[in-house]
């Protein structure tokens, strides 16, 4: 099975929230976590609101490309282990449909690359910078 990556042209900010009212979550790219202990949003940076408690900004992403099946096991297991021996960290988010595997802005290329070499496909990005 050849699993396709595709870049995003968002630059994201990894932050802790006080509440979720200043950000409209239908926005493109927003991911929110809310467990005992805080409230998590990733977002485009300029989307950052100002009751951030903290914020780590200059992540960029990739998504695996199509519908993943539940019953599919280590996918992304796999791609962060190529990464990890890489020394490439990461910060994944997973949806319903797919995963989306974020890495720091000066890690991007060479994790797009490293993956590359190791077999996935890399999709043109949507605007200019893709590797292909």
């Amino acid at each position: 099975m050849t699993i396709t990556l595709e870049p995003l042209n968002v630059t994201l900010s990894v932050c802790k929230v006080e509440d979720y009212s200043k950000i409209d979550i239908t926005m493109p790219f927003c991911f929110t976590g809310s467990t005992d202990e805080e409230l998590s949003l990733v977002c485009p940076v300029n989307l950052v609101p100002d009751n951030t408690t903290e914020r780590d900004d200059g992540w960029k992403a990739f998504r695996i490309v199509g519908v993943l099946d539940f019953s599919l096991i280590g996918i992304l297991s796999k791609i962060s282990g190529i990464l990890a021996d890489n020394k490439i960290g990461i910060f994944a988010i997973s949806t319903y449909n797919t995963d989306y595997i974020l890495t720091k802005e000066e890690d991007f290329a060479r994790a797009l690359e490293v993956l590359k070499n190791a077999g996935y496909t890399i999709k043109e990005s949507l605007s200019e910078g893709g590797i292909s």
